[in-house]
């Protein structure tokens, strides 16, 4: 009897034991019986273009060892990186030293060609004037870097007591900081209305007019954030809760912490030596001599393969920051679908290696293909951007209509396939095409609250990051800075914001995960983490369903 009961504890709640347990067991019926059975009527057979049911029930975290996916796109990304360092590395040795002396080359007549004058001090004039320019603003440049390096230091423990207030008190914080979202931006338009007005040098830069207009234009940016709270207040009871159950998950993986901001730092790490061929691709060229009325100058002129180089490198960069993103997007959902699936008294061992492991390994090849959708995604949404003053009429209506339903259906198919194919580890699309049957057949959508929740952590991290701006001001208003110390205090929001910006992102990807992982739940008929499914039950089919929280009740 202890052996069952432990057997019987150790499995999640399931949705068909009940069911189960109260289906007669089947026999077959022989000619020999003493009493004769029922006939038995033959089941409806099902339609083939219908999946069995029953096909679906293995979707849950692939433990064991992964088949390499998706590796045609891998090898594409890896000859890109290749090609990038090869010619990279022959720019440097094939570079040309004349380049910064161009303007000491002078035409000469008898040659026919360019030489230089030895006698031109001109660049290290201008080596000298840069030098008293720094030595001159040093003071600056010192209260600059100490504010930076003092935020991104107390940036870290910001980020813990954010997680930790998050997880305890998300309905104390969400609503204390809410009416914040409407003062802080008024505060801050109307004290730069003051300001200015009683700055002479800012006054005659903006007339009376100017100033009028920026601040009625902040007061209307106001008046829409105002209309996103009332509009969403039906579902912010509910976003808190998404909000509380994500930041428990992340609690639970706080390694996260430390690994993703490693991959950022290895990404900068890869992206120095790019950077570096970038700079020394531009001394490749030669000095020629070009006329001009009549008149014969030396300028410069690149090889032919730099501006090729410059697109590849360019293109790789992109490519590589954003598979960066989609294989940190793949950790953070690998960790945290190792978390849901256990049980409730055996913590996940060595999660986050695991994640890595199959991140940059068997689905490394689906990481990359992710990672290149979402950049084409970017570039074509840029350059239809900068060509909307080339074609004019409705012209550019209509290849604006295309493109942008085009590249909304590419982000519908990109999200969540991502987080699903961390947890199966299959190919891109297969996890595409699952992702989209599982929430079909369970009722759910990708357009939930988690619009609502992401709004709701930037006007936290705002608000937060406004107040760090203001101690920052007034702390540096008492230095000899003057108006320079609005510069820096700027400046240490802007680190503060980035920086608390990474960690909301990290919780967004918490919450696709975490609603994956109910979905699958859902659709086995399981519960492995009850607290998340008291919740996520809760959250709407649609946009446009205003459930509330309380209306709804668990469906287990």
């Amino acid at each position: 009897m202890a052996s069952t009961e432990e057997t019987t504890t150790s499995k999640p709640i399931s949705l068909y034991d009940a069911a189960v347990l109260t289906e007669p067991l089947l026999f077959k019926a022989t000619t020999s019986s003493t009493y004769p059975s029922p006939p038995i009527e033959e089941p409806a057979r099902p339609d083939p273009s219908e999946p069995e049911p029953t096909q679906f029930l293995q979707i849950s975290f692939n433990y064991g060892p992964r088949p390499f996916k998706d590796l045609p796109f891998l090898i594409l990304f890896l000859l890109l990186v290749l090609c990038t360092f090869a010619f990279g590395i022959f720019s440097i040795f094939h570079r040309n030293a004349n380049y910064s002396n161009v303007s000491s080359f002078s035409y000469d007549s008898n040659s026919t060609s360019c030489v230089q004058d030895t006698s031109f001090l001109s660049y290290s004039n201008w080596v000298f004037g840069s030098s008293l320019f720094l030595l001159s603003s040093s003071s600056l440049w010192t209260n600059l870097i100490w504010t930076l390096v003092i935020t991104l230091i107390l940036s870290v423990p910001i980020c813990f007591l954010l997680l930790l207030l998050l997880k305890h008190y998300t309905k104390q914080i969400v609503y204390a900081l809410l009416p914040f979202f409407i003062i802080m931006p008024i505060f801050f338009d109307v004290y730069w209305f003051v300001a200015c007005t009683l700055s002479s040098s800012c006054r005659d830069a903006f007339p009376l007019v100017y100033r009028i207009l920026v601040l009625v234009f902040v007061l209307l940016i106001v008046g829409i954030i105002v209309w996103i709270i009332v509009a969403n207040w039906h579902r912010i009871e509910l976003t808190v809760r998404i909000i509380r159950v994500a930041s428990d998950a992340l609690s639970k993986n706080l390694g996260l912490f430390l690994v993703i901001p490693l991959l950022t730092v290895g990404l900068v790490v890869y992206y120095a030596p790019i950077v570096v061929f970038l700079v020394f691709a531009r001394f490749n060229g030669k000095i020629v001599a070009k006329e001009s009325n009549g008149e014969y100058t030396c300028v410069w002129k690149q090889d032919s393969w730099v501006p090729a180089y410059y697109t590849l490198a360019i293109l790789t960069m992109l490519w590589s920051l954003t598979t960066m993103v989609e294989a940190q997007v793949y950790v953070i959902s690998g960790t945290v679908a190792q978390w849901y699936f256990s049980k409730e008294e055996k913590k996940p061992k060595r999660s986050i290696r695991s994640s890595l492991r199959n991140a940059f390994g068997p689905s490394s090849g689906t990481v990359c293909l992710s990672g290149l959708l979402i950049c084409a995604v970017r570039v074509v949404r840029a350059a239809v951007d900068s060509a909307r003053q080339d074609v004019p009429g409705i012209v550019n209506l209509v290849l604006r209509c295309c493109v942008n339903a085009l590249l909304s259906a590419v982000d519908f198919v990109n999200k969540f396939t991502i987080n699903f194919a961390a947890i199966t580890g299959e190919a891109y699309c297969t996890s595409a095409r699952m992702t989209y049957e599982l929430l079909r057949r369970n009722l759910l959508s990708d357009v939930f609250v988690d619009t609502v929740s992401t709004r709701l952590l930037a006007g936290v991290i705002f608000v937060i990051s406004a107040v760090y701006t203001i101690v920052c001001a007034i702390l540096k208003g008492v230095s000899d800075l003057g108006v320079n110390a609005y510069i820096v205090a700027v400046l240490a929001w802007v680190m503060l914001l980035v920086v608390l910006g990474f960690f909301v992102q990290m919780l967004d990807n918490v919450i696709e995960t975490v609603y994956i992982c109910y979905a699958t739940d859902r659709d086995r008929g399981e519960v492995y983490k009850q607290e998340v499914h008291e919740v996520y039950v809760h959250l709407p089919i649609s946009r446009n369903s205003r459930s509330s929280y309380p209306s709804r009740t668990l469906d287990v």
